[in-house]
């Protein structure tokens, strides 16, 4: 057997004696399965952006590449669908072609396509933590839903390492979820954050899905933070940066400062927590006057300055089903039907792979095909809790 496999064997089969030892999961009960619900929508968008080798191809008129955001969005939306053969499909590519085939030692590199010498392959080897926390999540929960030990040792493995490469003890903030390894650390007592980059439930699973590692714990206290303050006025940023002496401020890049498609996500993210976990309350509140805008205006806006207020450009369609979770959980419902109106009389663009993403989050939400518990557990349709 090659080094490389006795390696990432003998990684794989320590991190395995260690679940033994406590629990790997966010319920303590195991799930029960029940028969597979269709998923349309799911099934439509494998058509139309997975390869027959479990590649997500996006839509970036750059040759057809790939992101590690998309191939972790395929992932959850394989899980929720109980389709594991593409679960697995996705994450052998994923780990072939991005972690330089073994997971256990490499991150996946965030951006892959064809270079200039025609050859395909990472075209940037530093990684995208939002992707990275998602496979670790979708990992511990694919062991959980599916009762598979290699998957809960895959996620403890992968976790110790994004905890080690992608997280910074920040003062005045603790330890924090870094955007990627390499680029975002700007200067003496600044970092550039990311506050789409951490859904609150994620890191409410993996605190108690892998609690050997008690720093999902502390990154959790952070990233609420990041949501919340971030966004003083009640409108999200792509991008903010956060210094040691004078707390979150304006990204100092025009571009990134803007609440754009990075930022949808908050609001989405934000409504699909449970209603009872813990600060959600306080999460909806700080986030409200998005909702009232986009209840005020008919639409998000594509683009908007969070200090301001100035809205610029038509959002599309998906930014529509983005919000969905996040206006009902905001109590709005005379909003959430216009929304769905807007999608039925605009509806999403087919070749669209990043508005696919948020319309299957969004619109597969409402429609039950998964919810999050109240720890951040995944309860996708397919099962019944005993």
């Amino acid at each position: 057997m090659p080094e490389r496999q006795l390696k990432r064997r003998s990684w794989l089969l320590s991190a395995a004696s260690l679940t033994m030892a406590g629990p790997l999961a966010c319920l303590t009960t195991r799930p029960v399965q029940a028969a597979t619900t269709p998923w349309p929508m799911w099934e439509e968008f494998k058509r139309s952006f997975m390869t027959q080798d479990g590649r997500i191809v996006s839509d970036d008129e750059k040759g057809g590449q790939t992101y590690s955001e998309g191939q972790a969005y395929a992932l959850f939306f394989a899980l929720a669908a109980n389709d594991r053969p593409t679960f697995e499909l996705l994450l052998q590519w994923t780990e072939n072609n991005l972690c330089a085939g073994d997971l256990s030692t490499a991150l996946p590199a965030w951006l892959w396509g064809k270079k200039p010498d025609g050859s395909w392959g990472p075209l940037d080897t530093n990684a995208a933590s939002d992707a990275d926390l998602w496979i670790v999540y979708l990992l511990a929960e694919a062991g959980r839903l599916w009762n598979d030990r290699r998957y809960r040792a895959m996620a403890s493995v992968m976790g110790a390492l994004l905890l080690d490469k992608e997280t910074d003890d920040l003062p005045g903030l603790g330890p924090t979820l870094l955007p990627g390894p390499q680029g975002f650390k700007l200067g003496e007592g600044q970092w550039r954050l990311n506050p789409s980059y951490v859904p609150l439930q994620v890191l409410d699973c993996l605190a108690q899905a892998l609690p050997r590692q008690p720093r999902w714990k502390a990154l959790r206290t952070s990233s609420l933070r990041l949501t919340v303050d971030s966004a003083p006025k009640g409108i999200s940023p792509d991008w903010v940066i956060y210094d040691t002496k004078q707390g979150f401020l304006r990204d100092t890049d025009k571009d990134k400062a803007m609440g754009a498609y990075n930022a949808i996500r908050v609001y989405l993210w934000a409504g699909m927590l449970h209603p009872e976990a813990a600060a959600r309350a306080q999460v909806l509140t700080a986030l409200r006057p998005m909702a009232r805008l986009v209840r005020d205006t008919g639409r998000p806006p594509e683009r908007i300055d969070p200090i301001s207020g100035e809205s610029m450009g038509m959002a599309p369609s998906g930014f529509s089903a983005a919000m969905l979770p996040f206006l009902h959980a905001q109590g709005d419902e005379e909003a959430v039907q216009a929304q769905q109106t807007r999608i039925q009389d605009q509806p999403l663009r087919p070749t669209a792979y990043y508005e696919q993403c948020l319309a299957l989050f969004g619109l597969g939400w409402m429609q039950q095909q998964f919810r999050f518990g109240r720890l951040g557990e995944l309860q996708p349709r397919w099962i019944t809790q005993p």
